[in-house]
């Protein structure tokens, strides 16, 4: 049992997602190859009544109330823990920040003493990925995680141009919901072999995404006019990543692309499992 547990929540990138179905009930089947990168939001927790506190520089765009999902999480586990969440990344963003807390709350909770609860599920349908952090495909609803090897720790910039945008609005601008799965995910020998690979895979929420915010398009060409041998939006969006072949490329490419007035960062993809 800890005192004081701090748990990382860092960022997960979808590399690449395939819409593959819809179910009866309306919820979209996903194929899904997911990273995490060495950064993101940090959950701390404490022994006491149920609380939260959020601080860190998005902490203004997200509320500390009943149906945030820190507390959910706390709730599902039938814990109770004093929670202080330093928001780094940016609110609704197609990276899973909220899943990703909810999931460093879980975990921490595990630290001390609680149980994980059966159906992580029902916090969201990234929340199952993100409760074990390291690099899976995901498929169904979120619910089937099957860890891979680690990925390379390929340098990367994550870009977001401050634009909201709606999931189901997303999904319902799909054309088409009955694409064809990933192909065959190998064990990639460097950052070479997964560019390679992810060429010849979509997100396809990128072009919905398009539609409804232009400005996504905009990150894109950005991204790539730094030098970014790969670039991608992640998720239903806004946010993008880029993948460089150093990572004093990655610094200034992440330099050049806050002079546009919108979030960027320098990290990586995290090889390993993420660290308490």
């Amino acid at each position: 049992m800890f005192a004081t547990v701090v748990e990382p929540a860092p960022a997960k990138l979808n590399l690449s997602l395939h819409v593959t179905g819809r179910r009866a009930d309306g919820y979209h089947m996903l194929d899904s190859l997911v990273g995490f990168a060495s950064m993101g939001d940090v959950v701390t927790l404490s022994p006491g009544p149920l609380s939260l506190v959020i601080d860190g520089p998005f902490a203004a765009d997200l509320a500390a109330d009943h149906d945030n999902l820190c507390l959910r999480a706390a709730r599902l586990a039938g814990a109770e823990a004093v929670i202080r969440l330093t928001k780094n990344l940016p609110v609704a963003s197609g990276i899973g920040g909220g899943s990703a807390d909810a999931a460093a709350v879980l975990r921490g909770l595990a630290r001390m003493g609680h149980a994980l609860p059966a159906d992580p599920w029902r916090l969201g349908a990234d929340v199952p990925v993100c409760l074990r952090s390291v690099p899976a495909r995901m498929e169904g609803i979120g619910e089937r995680v099957t860890p891979l090897p680690p990925l390379p720790a390929v340098p990367l910039v994550l870009v977001n141009p401050g634009v909201a945008v709606s999931t189901p609005r997303v999904f319902a601008a799909l054309e088409r919901r009955d694409n064809p799965p990933l192909p065959a995910i190998p064990a990639f020998a460097d950052g070479g072999a997964l560019v390679l690979w992810l060429r010849q895979t979509r997100n396809d929420l990128e072009g919905p995404a398009r539609a409804l915010a232009p400005v996504i398009g905009d990150a894109l060409t950005a991204l790539a006019a730094t030098g970014a041998g790969f670039a991608r939006m992640s998720g239903s969006g806004a946010t993008c990543f880029g993948l460089y072949d150093r990572a004093a490329s990655a610094e200034q490419a992440a330099r050049a692309l806050k002079q546009h007035g919108w979030w960027a960062v320098a990290t990586e993809l995290a090889p390993l499992p993420v660290q308490g």
